[in-house]
């Protein structure tokens, strides 16, 4: 559960032993019901989260029919939910007894997949729709079928009264919304329109306005009377599986298969807190803010500059004969400095504008190959460029003529970032199409244009950055395999060149490049997510742009970021703000207000380290087993210890070897021994009590898929994918695992719904087979295309 107006989580519920499908409040807001496929539905407390009543289904069957749907009757006495399941033929609607928990209907009119169910504002009559191309209106009080209403020529996907009760809305697999008379079951009118299965349906409070979310990645809206289309809401990537409104009519909420939830202005259909700036004609290579904050310059076809305050174009720079792939302000926020360059060969110069008027300054010409990467030095006197022709070259910001050429590096050097001192630059090599000769980050002295030393990766370097103190370089590195690509965030000391953290990995994101930090050093903006320096975990992921992210960066105050892309647009995000360090906590080292196992993670994350650090606790300067078993006591008692599933970052072996050095250490303090205790439960729910296969997410899905499950020892792991007729579809050996976990997408399987010739599967059901030792389980996943 989260707070709606901040975005904040509330609570945690568990309970559920398999995947939870559907949630819904009772009218009174006090209840929430959950069905999932545990065969259950549970009812929660919503003010203190405990669960009040579970709703046991069919669990002597062979194969318990999962519950995929939950919906309370308007007087909240009467909770209705679906059960269907194609392996037992059972395609039944309960109706239950709130208050008691009993069954008091079993409604099993339907012949296949019942897809939704929706009370009428009266709460006298259901209706339900299903893949057998049909909605049934049901009396609630007998469970008797009252009628069936035909026309849909696809499976009808939603189903919802008008909050008048007077009229039903349908959405089908046949792209088309049907209107129907709730009280005579007869056909008012089709619209038409999406160009897509309609996959939710949605009337607004007062009944004029009706919302479709559809597989076409729309949602639309329809005047509710008349049938006539008013406008479509444009910027989902994936189908629209759900829509709503919200209480006061004057926002939209929508979910899809993009991995997003968005909202929208239910007037004029604007997406809320975003701003899009459009007009380039191709990608948007480049983003950069002035140092007042009040305009943006991107670059991509071209270089223009934007009014941040009303989105307005104020000027379009015109001159470079190639892709414009690198923009930069002067410290001063007079002078702009763009580089250019493609594969062709055309341009590949520098050149410096004056913002003001528009003109031209300088050309600086040198490169060989195209110009991927432009920086001001913080004193503005002094150009660096990174080209695909394996240079960086320094240029004097005033006259443009050249002062260094740096050489050393082997492959194309795609980013370059001045240290906030000015005394060093810090620059990235490497290609995101494919094996690269240099994964590099390479330092050198501004001064006499000496190397000063190397820090290796994994892939490429796509980008880099300084913190704002100047002690660590943030680097982003990928590469674009011939099936999927893999992200990688990276934080380095810029003293000794050594790792500050665990490198944090996202695959199939490796379209999405561009890494800067906060004005305060706090968070990192890393493609379209956002992560805190201290733990190098994410916090925020944004997904709006059509495809990818090629460059971001913050406003000097922190408050918004900008992020440019491939679609051609540029968005502003709204930033939180950062708590002040005044607020932290000893024990709360990364300053959210609570104690908890982020807090445990960052200071084991920051073993040895000395001097003034807000991980070491208890202020000896130096952060050791002491500070961690002293963030484990300030959990309270040896029960707070975090569930298992909240244990991504996690291993058994980690916990194990923080065990052993506390043991060493003979703490005899009772917060010592309380923290001990803590580690002690940690290391136990890191373990599981069996073996397990658990279900992938998401499902259905298109293209790709995470399949987690957990090991009570270790194990040389299989995992292997059957088409429906039994047939090897791709077997992923995943070697010899120790026990733990496997849930977060960093650690659970990883398909990309291909086979083991690298072809794309066509729609459909499969079956997943992991091989554990002994042990061996099979679920079942949907491909839906």
């Amino acid at each position: 559960m989260y707070d709606a107006g901040s975005g904040e989580e509330l609570a945690l519920l568990t309970g559920h032993t398999d995947r939870v499908n559907s949630v819904g409040f009772s009218p009174d807001g006090q209840t929430l019901a959950s069905g999932g496929d545990d065969a259950t539905v549970c009812l929660w407390d919503v003010a203190t989260g405990e669960l009040l009543r579970t709703l046991t289904g069919n669990t002597e069957a062979e194969h318990p029919s999962g519950f995929s749907s939950v919906a309370f009757s308007p007087d909240g006495n009467t909770l209705a939910n679906i059960s269907s399941d194609w392996r037992n033929e059972d395609y039944i609607i309960f109706l239950w007894d709130v208050s008691t928990g009993t069954l008091k209907h079993e409604l099993t009119e339907h012949t296949t997949w019942v897809n939704s169910i929706a009370f009428s504002p009266d709460g006298q009559t259901l209706a339900s729709s299903s893949g057998d191309n049909t909605v049934h209106l049901w009396d609630v009080a007998t469970g008797e079928p009252l009628r069936t209403l035909t026309g849909h020529t696809g499976s009808v996907n939603s189903v919802t009264f008008s909050p008048d009760g007077k009229t039903l809305a349908s959405g089908s697999y046949d792209e088309t919304i049907r209107l129907w008379d709730a009280t005579t079951g007869e056909p008012l009118r089709t619209l038409t329109g999406h160009t897509g299965s309609v996959m939710s349906v949605a009337f607004s409070p007062d009944g004029k306005t009706l919302a479709t979310g559809s597989g076409d990645n729309t949602v639309r809206l329809w005047d509710a009377t008349t049938g006539d289309p008013l406008r479509t809401l444009i910027g989902h990537t994936g189908s629209v599986y759900s829509v709503t409104f919200s209480p006061d009519g004057k926002t939209i909420v929508t979910g899809s298969t993009d991995d997003t939830v968005r909202l929208w202005d239910a007037t004029t259909g604007e997406p809320l807190r975003t701003l899009t700036l459009t007009g380039h004609t191709g990608s948007v290579m480049s983003v950069a803010f002035s140092p007042d904050g009040n305009t943006i310059a991107t670059a991509g076809s071209d270089e223009r500059l934007w009014d941040v305050a009303t989105g307005d174009l104020k000027r379009t720079f015109t001159g470079h004969t190639g892709s414009v792939n690198s923009v930069a302000f002067s410290p001063d926020g007079k002078t702009i400095v763009t580089g250019s360059g493609d594969f062709f060969g055309d341009d590949n110069t520098v050149r410096l504008w004056d913002v003001a008027t528009g003109e031209p300054l300088h050309t600086l010409t040198g490169h060989t190959g195209s110009v991927n990467s432009v920086a001001f030095s913080p004193n503005g006197k002094t150009i660096a460029s990174g080209s695909r022709d394996e240079t960086v070259r320094l240029w004097d910001a005033t006259t443009g003529d050249p002062i260094h050429t740096l050489t050393g590096h082997t492959d194309w050097v795609p980013s370059v970032a001045f240290s906030p001192d000015g005394q060093t630059l810090a620059s990235g090599s490497g290609s995101f199409i494919g094996a690269s000769s240099d994964n590099t980050i390479r330092l050198w002295d501004i001064e006499t244009a000496a190397h000063i030393q190397t820090f290796t990766t994994e892939f490429g370097v796509q980008s880099v950055a300084f913190s704002p103190d100047g002690k660590m370089i943030a680097s982003e590195s990928g590469w674009m395999g011939h099936i999927w690509g893999e992200s990688v965030l990276e934080l380095w000391d810029v003293a000794t060149g050594e790792l500050l953290s665990t490198p944090f990995h996202s695959r199939g994101s490796y379209s999405s490049r561009g890494v800067a930090f906060s004005p305060d050093g706090k968070t990192i903006a890393w493609g379209i997510q956002l992560a805190d320096v201290l733990t190098s975990t994410q916090e925020t992921t944004f997904v709006d742009h059509d495809e990818s992210v090629s460059s971001i960066t913050f406003s000097p105050d922190g408050n918004t970021l900008a992020s440019g892309s491939g679609d051609g647009t540029v968005l502003l995000w709204t930033i939180a703000p950062q708590k002040n360090e005044s607020e932290r906590l000893n024990a709360d080292v990364n300053g959210d207000g609570v104690v908890n196992i982020q807090d445990l993670v960052l200071v084991a994350s920051r073993f040895g380290q000395t001097g003034e650090n807000a991980a070491d606790v208890n202020g000896d300067g130096v952060v050791n087993i002491q500070d961690l078993v002293l963030v484990a006591g300030a959990f309270g008692d040896a029960a707070a210890a975090p569930a298992a599933h909240n244990l991504s970052t996690l291993t058994p072996e980690t916990v194990q070897r923080w065990l052993l050095e506390a043991e060493q250490r003979e703490f005899t303090d009772a917060v010592s021994l309380r923290g001990i205790a803590v580690l002690e439960h940690l290391l136990a729910a890191l373990i599981p009590k069996e073996t397990a296969l658990l279900a992938n997410y998401p499902n259905p899905f298109n293209p790709e898929t995470w399949i987690p499950y957990q090991l009570s020892e270790p194990a040389d792991v299989t995992l292997t994918i059957y088409a429906a007729n039994g047939q090897v579809v791709r077997t992923l050996a995943l070697g010899h695992q120790p026990a733990g976990m496997y849930q977060s997408r960093g650690r659970a399987a990883y398909w990309n719904g291909r086979n083991a010739l690298g072809e794309p599967v066509a729609s459909g059901v499969y079956f997943y087979t992991l091989t554990a030792g002994d042990f061996s389980a099979t679920r079942k996943m949907l491909i839906r295309k």
